[in-house]
């Protein structure tokens, strides 16, 4: 039975900031039990010498997602990389975290800040980077899947998240139809990046995010008007409180506070 799109919200443009040439915010104004398990999701255009220089984060995981560009990363053990057009970075921040992310060059990026739960929200900080030569792809005739993770068909790829999502980017030739499985037990969106046409029922276009719910159809009809690209985000809902502000989401007030006195103490990633 096929899923039905039960909104349909815009990106929401907030212009340029001392860290980057223009911005736009995909998701996040509705409200945390709208939208969980995913909390966040921002699109970003930047060059030297903007950038996130050394930021924390406590409670939450991040997905970045390199559109076109490069970007360096830096984080408190060490550790540094460079991530090109196509490629994935997971990270579970857990107990605390320290990084920069800067711009090799003009970088377009989305990351997406995904919940994690009570009982995993202080374990050990890590990273994950994938690489688009190592993302496996779906080629069916009209449309092409890459699977970051979850599943596309008989193409699949486990999720880099301490939280189970499916990240999968979408092409759909103009005048094309393909079918993409999805949970029962997920909610998701779809984001539109390039082109228009029908999903789940409804019309959408470019800048479009298509949210769909628990239960209903196994799948999402895909139906392009024109070239279509886009990028789907699933997860099962988390169904705890959020105490979130700045770079810290946690589940109550207190925890909260303690975050922020940790960070101001250096106990953060102690």
């Amino acid at each position: 039975m096929p899923k039905r799109i039960t909104r349909i919200t815009r990106v929401q443009p907030q212009g340029p900031s001392s860290q980057v040439q223009n911005k736009q915010q995909v998701i996040g104004s509705e409200g945390y039990g709208k939208t969980s398990p995913f909390l966040f999701l921002s699109e970003d255009w930047f060059a030297p010498p903007g950038g996130f220089e050394t930021h924390p984060h406590r409670g939450m995981q991040t997905v970045t997602i390199v559109l076109e560009g490069a970007l360096e990363h830096r984080d408190h053990t060490g550790a540094q990389g460079v991530l090109k057009a196509g490629d994935v970075q997971w990270m579970t921040a857990g107990r605390g975290v320290l990084h920069s992310e800067m711009p090799k060059g003009p970088v377009h990026t989305l990351q997406l800040w995904l919940n994690l739960p009570a009982v995993l929200k202080m374990i050990p900080a890590r990273y994950q980077d994938q690489r688009l030569a190592n993302v496996p792809t779906r080629k069916i005739a009209g449309a092409e899947v890459r699977v970051y993770a979850g599943r596309s068909g008989d193409v699949q790829h486990k999720h880099g998240s301490d939280w189970p999502m499916s990240l999968l980017d979408i092409r759909v030739g103009k005048d094309a139809k393909f079918l993409q499985e999805v949970s029962l037990k997920d909610r998701g969106f779809v984001y539109v990046l390039e082109g228009s046409g029908e999903v789940g029922g409804k019309f959408v276009k470019k800048g479009d995010v298509a949210w769909f719910e628990p239960g209903g159809g196994d799948h999402l009809t895909f139906t392009a008007k024109e070239n279509l690209r886009a990028l789907l985000f699933a997860g099962e809902p988390i169904n705890e409180p959020v105490f979130a502000h700045g770079p810290f989401v946690m589940n109550t007030r207190q925890e909260l506070v303690q975050a922020f006195e940790d960070y101001q103490a250096g106990r953060l990633v102690a």
